[in-house]
């Protein structure tokens, strides 16, 4: 892979070109691939209904979707929540516009403690149970109504038949206001498909690392640029944090540059990789048909 040279940029130009390359990749899928959050949940709705009625499971294009999209998860790790999920996409848009607001006014952005954040991250698991446990006893057809990322995919596709949906439109409504407030708000604490990716096991080749003896002292400017505000892995470690969403904003955030991949080759090239991975994942839903 060809290095691309940013040895002569500043530290605000390489951030700034981080960013609009996340918000080019993120704009492009929310247009053109929105429902692959929706048919990636879709086989795990098809294969716990199956089980519950001791009926044979498949390979629909529901289960091949999520099949595929946890075997790149557990390669390249949650690229996909941090790129391509038109949620988390739709997340950071409001997120901006809501930081850019505060900034106008002089006001400073609201936050949740740490004590609640520890508590809220476990819903996404407990909404998980909840339909697993409701496709398996076949009550999940009772829900309709109630999504809402059934109804935020009407509402992108230009169908506004949305007069039996009134409970999901509401709940729409609220998480988009606590995605305003809190960065990635539902990711953290309502994805249902966010809670099955931070339970794969993500092989730690490709993910970003940092050596803390090169930091600089009582820094933790990583940290605080992390939207789920978790400690980078270390380097040569193969720990690798689930709730990460690989959008790179502790390499924006850190000041020495310290944040890199763990491929020697790859190092310093993060941006030429952020754009394989998004080509790749493209080859691999347009393979699938999505």
């Amino acid at each position: 892979m060809k290095k691309i040279d940013v040895k002569n940029l500043s530290k605000k130009q390489k951030k700034q070109l981080n960013t609009w390359l996340r918000a080019v990749i993120q704009l492009l899928y929310f247009l053109f691939l929105p429902s692959a959050f929706t048919a990636a949940f879709g086989g795990v709705k098809y294969m716990f209904t199956q089980i519950g009625v001791e009926a044979k499971i498949e390979l629909t294009s529901f289960v091949a979707v999520l099949l595929v999209l946890c075997a790149y998860t557990i390669v390249f790790g949650r690229f996909f929540c941090g790129f391509a999920c038109a949620f988390g996409s739709l997340g950071d848009a409001l997120h901006a516009i809501y930081l850019k607001i505060c900034k106008k006014l002089k006001k400073k952005p609201v936050s949740l403690k740490k004590e609640w954040e520890q508590w809220l991250i476990l819903l996404k698991y407990v909404l998980l149970a909840g339909i697993v446990l409701a496709c398996f006893f076949g009550v999940y057809g009772n829900a309709r109504g109630t999504s809402p990322w059934d109804v935020f995919s009407m509402i992108h596709a230009g169908n506004f038949r949305l007069s039996a949906y009134k409970i999901g439109i509401a709940v729409l409504i609220l998480l988009m206001i606590g995605m305003a407030f809190i960065e990635r708000f539902f990711c953290r604490f309502f994805c249902p498909m966010g809670a099955i990716f931070s339970l794969l096991p993500i092989l730690p080749f490709f993910s970003l690392e940092r050596k803390r003896e090169s930091c600089i002292k009582g820094c933790s400017k990583c940290t605080r640029s992390c939207p789920a505000k978790i400690e980078l892995r270390e380097a040569k470690t193969s720990i690798v944090q689930g709730e990460c969403f690989q959008c790179q904003k502790c390499i924006d955030g850190c000041p020495k540059g310290n944040v890199t991949c763990g491929v020697g080759i790859l190092k310093g090239n993060e941006i030429g990789f952020t754009v394989f991975k998004a080509v790749l994942l493209l080859c691999l839903f347009m393979w699938l048909g999505i």
